[in-house]
C-alpha cells in the first residue's frame, strides 16, 4: 500500500515538472525580451533618440500580449475539446517557432524594415500560443491535484515562471561579466534567446509523455468547437471578474520582473548587473512565496488572501516606489522589489487556482485563458511601456508604483464584489 502511494506521489511530481516546463520556456523568452529591450530596440527599431527606440521595443514586447485573447479563444477551446495533453503540445510548437524567428532575424542595418516586421510577427505568434499555455497548464495541474491541495499544485504553474526569471537573470549576470557592453548591445542579447531554442526539443519530449487527466477523460463527449466558443460568451460576467482579478497579478509581476532591469538602468541609473541581481532575487522570492501561499489558500480559502494582498498593493505600491526614487540605491531597489514580490506572490498563490475553480467546467481552459489574456493584453504586457511613458509624461520616477496601485484597486474590487469565501475541493473524477 505504502509502495503504491509513493509511486503515485512520484508520478504526480513528474507530471508537474513535465507540464510546467513549457510554462518555463514561455516566461523565459518574455523575460529575455524585457531584460534586453534597449538593445533589441537599437537592433531592430533605430530611431532619432534613445527614448523613441526604447518605446518601440517595449511596444513590441506588449504587442505579443494583444494576440493572447485570440489564442485563449481558439487554442483554449481546442484544449477543452481535444484534451489537455494535445493542446499543450500545440502551444509549445507555436511558442518555439516564434522564439526562433526573433533569435535568428538579422538587424535593421542588414535587412531594413523587414527586420522589425519579422520580430513583430514572431512576438504575435508567441502571444497567440501563450494565450492558452498558462490556462492549459493551470487547469491540468488543478485536475491532477490530490483533494484539498489544488492551491499548492497550481502554484507550481507560477513557480515555473519564477525559475525562468531566475535562470534568465543568472544568464544575464554571467553575460554581463563575460562580454563588454559593446558586444552585448551588438549581438550578446541573442545568446539567451538561442539558448532557449536549444531547450525546446527536451520540453517537447516531456510533454509527449504526459497522460491525459482523469477529469477530462471522465467528462461526456465535448460539444463542437463553435458551441464551446458560444458558451464562453454566455459566461462573460465571470470572465470579466477574472480580468479584474488578474490585473493586479499581471501588472505587479511585469513591474518587478521584466521592467526592473530597464527601470534600474534607464531611470535609476544603476548598473545593469545590479538590476539583474535584484531581478534574480525577486525570482527566488516569488518561488518561495508562491507554493507557501498556494498551500495557505487551501487552508484559509482563496478570497481572504486576495482581499488582503490587493489591499497591501493599493496601500504601499506608490509610497514604496516614491521612497526608492528619492535616493536610488541597490539596497533600496532590492527592498522595494522584494516587498512587491511578497505582495504579488501571496496574491497570485491564491488567484490562479481560484480562477480554475470559478470557471464553468465545459469552458474551464478557454475561460481561464481568456480572462488572463485580456488582463495581460490590456494592462500587464504593456506595463513596461506604460511605466516608461508615465515617467516621461509626468517627470515623476515613482509612477510605476502608482500603476501598481491602480491594478491593485481593480483586483481588490473584484475580490470583494463576489465569489465564495472558500471553494471546496472537487471530488476526484472517475474514469468512464
Amino acid at each position: 500500500m505504502g509502495h503504491a502511494s509513493n509511486a503515485a506521489r512520484a508520478e504526480r511530481i513528474r507530471a508537474v515538472l513535465r507540464v510546467a516546463s513549457g510554462n518555463f520556456l514561455e516566461m523565459y523568452d518574455f523575460m529575455v525580451f524585457g531584460y534586453y529591450a534597449a538593445a533589441i530596440g537599437r537592433a531592430f527599431f533605430p530611431a532619432h533618440d534613445a527614448f523613441a527606440s526604447l518605446m518601440l521595443s517595449l511596444m513590441t514586447f506588449g504587442a505579443g500580449f494583444l494576440m493572447r485573447p485570440l489564442g485563449a479563444i481558439f487554442l483554449g477551446a481546442y484544449i477543452d475539446h481535444h484534451g489537455r495533453r494535445r493542446g499543450l503540445i500545440l502551444t509549445l510548437g507555436l511558442m518555439a517557432v516564434g522564439m526562433l524567428s526573433i533569435a535568428a532575424v538579422p538587424g535593421f542595418a542588414t535587412i531594413g524594415y523587414l527586420a522589425p516586421l519579422l520580430v513583430v510577427a514572431g512576438r504575435l505568434l508567441q502571444g497567440f500560443s501563450a494565450g492558452a499555455e498558462l490556462g492549459g497548464v493551470s487547469v491540468y495541474l488543478s485536475e491532477i491535484a490530490t483533494p484539498g491541495n489544488a492551491g499548492f499544485y497550481v502554484s507550481w504553474q507560477s513557480g515555473s515562471q519564477q525559475v525562468a526569471v531566475i535562470f534568465a537573470a543568472l544568464l544575464g549576470v554571467a553575460l554581463d561579466r563575460l562580454l563588454p557592453p559593446q558586444a552585448m548591445s551588438a549581438w550578446g542579447w541573442r545568446v539567451p534567446l538561442l539558448i532557449g531554442c536549444t531547450v525546446v526539443p527536451l520540453i517537447f519530449l516531456f510533454r509527449r509523455s504526459l497522460r491525459e487527466t482523469e477529469s477530462f477523460l471522465a467528462r461526456p463527449p465535448p460539444p463542437p468547437l463553435a458551441e464551446l466558443r458560444r458558451s464562453l460568451l454566455l459566461h462573460w460576467r465571470v470572465v470579466l471578474r477574472g480580468v479584474l482579478l488578474v490585473t493586479m497579478t499581471t501588472v505587479s509581476f511585469y513591474t518587478i520582473t521584466a521592467y526592473t532591469p530597464t527601470f534600474g538602468r534607464e531611470v535609476l541609473h544603476l548598473s545593469g548587473r545590479a538590476s539583474l541581481i535584484v531581478t534574480l532575487c525577486v525570482g527566488l522570492s516569488n518561488l518561495l512565496w508562491l507554493p507557501v501561499m498556494g498551500a495557505l489558500s487551501d487552508r484559509v480559502g482563496r478570497r481572504p488572501l486576495l482581499v488582503a494582498c490587493a489591499a497591501l498593493g493599493l496601500a504601499t505600491g506608490y509610497p514604496a516606489m516614491a521612497w526608492l526614487v528619492s535616493a536610488p540605491s541597490f539596497g533600496r531597489l532590492m527592498a522595494v522589489e522584494l516587498w512587491l514580490s511578497f505582495v504579488y506572490a501571496s496574491y497570485n498563490g491564491a488567484l490562479v487556482v481560484h480562477l480554475t475553480e470559478i470557471m464553468p467546467v465545459q469552458v474551464r481552459t478557454a475561460g481561464f485563458s481568456l480572462a488572463y489574456s485580456l488582463a495581460t493584453a490590456i494592462f500587464g504586457g504593456f506595463t513596461p511601456a506604460i511605466a516608461t511613458w508615465l515617467i516621461h509624461l509626468t517627470g515623476n520616477r515613482a509612477m510605476p508604483g502608482a500603476w501598481v496601485g491602480v491594478a491593485a484597486a481593480a483586483g481588490l474590487g473584484a475580490a470583494v464584489a463576489g465569489g465564495p469565501r472558500r471553494t471546496a475541493p472537487a471530488p476526484p473524477a472517475r474514469r468512464r
